[in-house]
């Protein structure tokens, strides 16, 4: 097996609506886990242990849900970026992501020539999106 980075985001308790956001986003295949399927009961059981969405584009993302014996911190001092140069796509991407969330910086041309914006999404995961000339 080769080796792959992926980002593994925590939430609060809404990892499976976040997770299944994303699936709408950038579709692929969405498989959850919850404490329960591992014998866990009381107010953790529900929640999401593990989540994995392998999407069509190749980009895999994790998630679960912080249970009540952990304290949950929101991501700060990263964001999970998009880079490419399909710009219908990744517009696409932006405009979903961002639709509900909040954008830090608007999707437009930068001095460096490409296309990049950063926002949070409504889960609070803060997004960049680069969209760079397509290569000829």
């Amino acid at each position: 097996m080769t080796s792959s980075l992926n980002p593994y985001l925590n939430f609060n308790g809404n990892a499976r609506q976040a997770m299944e956001f994303y699936a709408s986003v950038f579709g692929g295949e969405l498989s959850l886990t919850t404490f329960a399927e591992f014998g866990a009961e009381g107010p953790d059981a529900d929640l999401v242990m593990h989540a994995a969405l392998k999407t069509d584009a190749g980009y895999t993302i994790m998630g679960a849900d912080v249970p009540s014996h952990m304290k949950y911190e929101p991501i700060t001092g990263a964001s999970v970026s998009l880079m490419g140069n399909d710009a219908d796509v990744l517009r696409r991407y932006w405009d979903q992501l961002s639709a509900s969330g909040t954008v830090t910086m608007p999707l437009e041309k930068q001095a460096w020539g490409d296309e990049f914006g950063m926002c949070s999404d409504q889960f609070g995961v803060p997004w960049m999106v680069n969209i760079g000339e397509p290569q000829s």
